[in-house]
């Protein structure tokens, strides 16, 4: 049995493996790196392009996609019959959880404002201090995965309160289901989304969203770019009512003439809170365990079923 994978530093990261896989290197993501022949388990890279999907009609073996990202929407919809689609589902949870607590934090102290004055030489105070304080935050996690709790766990020293949203509520966890949000949303100081992109959450932080959004309130989106209309949250915040925090963006990469870029209450950063030094080491652990229960006939975890 084949194995494919995008990285070198990978083949000394999966541990044992049986004696009846062979793992290969695809030194250029996306091209095959042999022959095709009994490829049956895929790592694609970690931000693959069209040109790794489009691979999927090259293999003719292949039984196993296992993605190195949360998120599948790039994915879900392009998988022949009879190939599982896995997600790598806990590998960026604390990456993306520190980003967040970073984000926030950084927004609600003015670091942006204090760095483009040192950039300056300008020891700025008036006009930025005193900053807001995350202490006593009010914070809906729109998102309540395994990404969502980690963000929870780590803001809980803040002395802040939490209200969690699924697609679904679950009343015996304290999760509030997704269409409680034009109530919870102006009860909120922070808004974080971590939802994937579906169907059903494409264009879920619309102008109604966003004006439901209180005063002063701060979006943090560390999900996916389309999940907020672009358009919508340019015009909210071009009022000042409320801040943002983006690692992704629709379109992305942002053009250079884009207005986010300029506005003074957004802070952007480009699409890197899973990309940390722990990434392969975390994701290779879980490609190992999914080669051995692959090789063994055992269930295989993070499936994506149905788009999420």
């Amino acid at each position: 049995m084949k194995v494919w994978i995008p990285h070198e530093a990978g083949l000394a990261l999966l541990g044992e493996l049986p004696t009846e896989v062979t793992v290969e290197v695809a030194e250029q993501p996306d091209k095959l790196p042999s022959e095709v022949a009994d490829v049956r388990f895929w790592v694609p890279p970690f931000l693959a392009t069209s040109d790794s999907a489009a691979l999927l009609r090259e293999l003719p073996d292949l039984e196993v996609v296992q993605l190195l990202s949360a998120g599948a929407d790039a994915w879900v919809g392009r998988i022949p019959d009879g190939v599982t689609l896995c997600d790598a589902r806990g590998v960026h949870d604390p990456s993306t959880a520190e980003w967040v607590v970073t984000a926030i934090l950084a927004k609600l102290r003015a670091f942006p404002a204090f760095a483009a004055a040192q950039a300056r030489r300008e020891w700025a105070y008036d006009g930025v201090a005193p900053t807001d304080e995350l202490s006593g935050k009010r914070v809906l996690i729109v998102g309540a995965g395994s990404i969502g709790t980690a963000v929870r766990d780590r803001l809980a020293p803040f002395d802040v309160s939490f209200t969690l949203v699924a697609r679904t509520a679950r009343p015996e966890q304290g999760v509030h289901g997704v269409d409680e949000l034009p109530r919870l949303l102006p009860e909120a100081d922070v808004v974080v989304l971590l939802v994937p992109l579906t169907d059903q959450t494409r264009g879920l932080v619309d102008g109604r969203f966003l004006a439901a959004m209180r005063d002063n309130a701060l979006l943090v989106n560390a999900a996916r770019g389309p999940v907020v209309r672009t358009e919508d949250l340019v015009a909210e915040l071009a009022t000042g009512r409320i801040s943002a925090a983006l690692d992704v963006t629709d379109p992305e990469p942002l053009p250079a003439d884009h207005p986010l870029w300029g506005m003074p209450n957004v802070l952007i950063t480009p699409h890197v809170a899973g990309s940390v030094r722990g990434l392969l080491p975390r994701a290779y652990r879980l490609v190992g365990d999914q080669v051995r229960r692959f090789a063994a006939g055992e269930p295989l975890i993070n499936s994506v079923v149905d788009g999420y």
